[in-house]
């Protein structure tokens, strides 16, 4: 059995809600109404006696309601509710009459819609009112007769609640027209979506022309700026072989330059190394050269000053060792008494001269102002120590001499052959210098070397038994004296 109205297809204002189908018999919908309704009492009620009497009791199934119908018949009922008396008023939609009439048939359209199909009676009572309401509409509907220009869906919900003969007709009637103008709305649609779609068709058609005559301009002018470009690249591809040309001529010509340059900084650096050595040559030659006259110019001043601090010294030792006073004779009375005789004047004995192995006139030059002692060391120690070794030759002779510097305050110097030169020597006595000739030099040419050294004038004595060596250092100024003088010396201290 198919129900009134379908709870999920309803609008949101005017949707009956859902649990509120019509019954499907109406031998059910009248004992069911018939058994829950109270008993009626026809003295009171409005009924309309001279109204025409309802048909017989129709036991065909409901008809299934149009979507739009169901719609209109709820919103009628709705309308049309408040204007019953409470008493003919369903208990159930007692409330849903005191709804706003906006409200009403979207809250209560459920009860209505159960009301209608379950009371005959309510639906008797609400349709006379709502057919009073239509006017000729609903005089016409009542008859049985469709008016031609009204509403289908309006005289399909007139119909249903009146029912007046053939009502299920004009139901099915109503049904018809709205299908048949939904089916019109839809192919009306569809030939609208259809023109539509032929005039978007056509559109683009249309634009695909504009765009398909853009693209040909646009493909002409790129070709053209192709032909344009091939031909700038055939330009550029030929400036550029020029180019590469160019630049490897540049690459060797600067290849070739370079290497002119590499030689030329070579020869130039060459040269640069080779006056830069003889700079340093030439200023080695002029610092050796500065060095060699500022040593020549300090020996110079050394013995300029030793000399002259040498004759003060001596003159004044003289003077005080010789005792020598005013002179009282003059030289004619020398030549005199050497070279004629004076009456009365008695004989001199001429004075002996002091031998070279007297150690009295070793102490005598010894006294003399800055004098230099230089000893001819193996000549002495072989002469008075020939029984010892060398060494202790040496070592004693060493000692000696450290003596006689203490004394005198003197410079000694003692000088062996090197080439008998023994390492790890004592350290010298104070005062007292031991030099060893070198490889190849005997110990006779260092002494005069060391004569020839001392200035002129300062009294250097030489203690040697070789005469070559007594006579060489005397013609340079020395004093000789023998090997015996200065052992004796050593004896006595």
């Amino acid at each position: 059995m198919s129900a009134l109205l379908n709870p999920d297809d309803r609008p949101e204002e005017e949707a009956v809600p859902e649990g509120a189908d019509f019954p499907v018999s109406p031998e059910r919908n009248v004992s069911s109404s018939l058994s829950a309704a109270p008993p009626l009492d026809l003295s009171s009620a409005s009924l309309d006696l001279d109204a025409p009497s309802s048909p017989g009791l129709d036991l065909s199934p409901e008809p299934v309601l149009p979507e739009a119908v169901r719609q209109r018949i709820t919103v009628l009922a709705a309308a049309a509710l408040p204007g019953l008396p409470a008493d003919e008023m369903p208990v159930p939609l007692r409330r849903v009459a005191r709804f706003a009439p906006n409200r009403r048939a979207r809250l209560g359209g459920r009860d209505i819609a159960a009301q209608l199909v379950a009371d005959p009676l309510f639906r008797q009572r609400i349709g006379t009112r709502i057919m009073a309401d239509a006017g000729d509409l609903g005089t016409a509907v009542t008859s049985g007769v469709a008016p031609a220009a009204a509403d289908p869906v309006e005289v399909a919900a007139l119909a249903y609640l009146a029912r007046p003969d053939g009502w299920r007709e004009l139901i099915e009637a109503a049904g018809d027209a709205v299908r048949a103008e939904a089916d019109s709305a839809a192919v009306t649609a569809q030939v609208r979506a259809a023109e539509q779609r032929a005039a978007r068709a056509e559109h683009d058609r249309a634009v695909a022309r504009v765009e398909a005559d853009k693209l040909r301009d646009e493909l002409a002018r790129v070709r053209e700026e192709l032909g344009q470009l091939r031909e700038e690249a055939r330009t550029t591809s030929k400036a550029l072989r020029e180019a590469q040309a160019a630049q490897k001529r540049a690459t060797d010509l600067l290849a070739t330059e370079k290497g002119r340059a590499a030689r030329a900084t070579l020869d130039h650096e060459a040269e640069v190394r080779r006056l830069r050595s003889r700079l340093s040559d030439a200023e080695a030659a002029a610092a050796t050269g500065k060095q060699a006259a500022k040593d020549a110019r300090a020996v110079d001043d050394a013995r300029l000053w030793l000399l002259i601090e040498t004759i003060g010294q001596a003159a004044s030792g003289l003077r005080r060792e010789l005792a020598i006073g005013p002179a009282d004779k003059l030289p004619a009375d020398f030549v005199a008494d050497t070279a004629a005789d004076r009456p009365g004047a008695p004989e001199r004995s001429r004075a002996r001269a002091q031998d070279t192995d007297d150690p009295g006139r070793l102490d005598q030059l010894l006294a003399l102002p800055r004098a230099h002692l230089v000893v001819d060391g193996y000549n002495v120690t072989k002469r008075g120590f020939a029984d010892m070794s060398l060494e202790q030759q040496r070592k004693r002779l060493i000692t000696g001499l450290g003596g006689i510097a203490a004394q005198t305050g003197d410079e000694v110097t003692v000088v062996f052959d090197g080439a008998e030169r023994v390492h790890g020597l004592p350290p010298a006595p104070r005062g007292v210098r031991v030099l060893f000739s070198k490889k190849g030099t005997t110990a006779d040419e260092l002494i005069r070397q060391l004569v020839r050294a001392e200035p002129p004038g300062r009294p250097v004595v030489v203690v040697s038994s070789d005469r070559e060596v007594a006579d060489g250092v005397r013609r340079h100024g020395a004093y000789p004296m023998g090997a015996d003088s200065l052992l004796r010396r050593l004896s006595r201290s």
